[in-house]
């Protein structure tokens, strides 16, 4: 597991890096959405940055059961499709956190 404490303090710091990582977290509603990654509510780097971050680092230091099979990638080449944002090794990042997480 602590590969993936790495991956997920790698993502981090890209975010940060591409100036999407925030000191404001989102309002109580916007994080309660029920929606796949709160897309009626939240921007992507705004739910990796205050759900997906923060759930994966919770659970691993409960040593609780690592949710599987969710693909985080293919929505964000979706979402940063039409963006001319340097997004390639956030999108890699995604992928081994993905891989480690375990494909369907």
């Amino acid at each position: 597991m602590s590969e993936l404490w790495n991956l997920l303090d790698e993502l981090e710091a890209e975010l940060r890096r591409l100036d999407h990582w925030s000191d404001v977290p989102p309002s109580r509603e916007a994080l309660a959405s029920t929606q796949p990654f709160a897309v009626d509510t939240l921007s992507l780097p705004e739910w990796l940055q205050w759900v997906y971050l923060q759930r994966l680092r919770a659970l691993l230091e409960a040593g609780r059961e690592l949710p599987s099979g969710a693909l985080v990638k293919p929505y964000a080449e979706e979402y940063f499709a039409q963006s001319q944002e340097p997004v390639g090794e956030l999108i890699v990042i995604i992928d081994r956190i993905d891989a480690q997480l375990g494909r369907p």
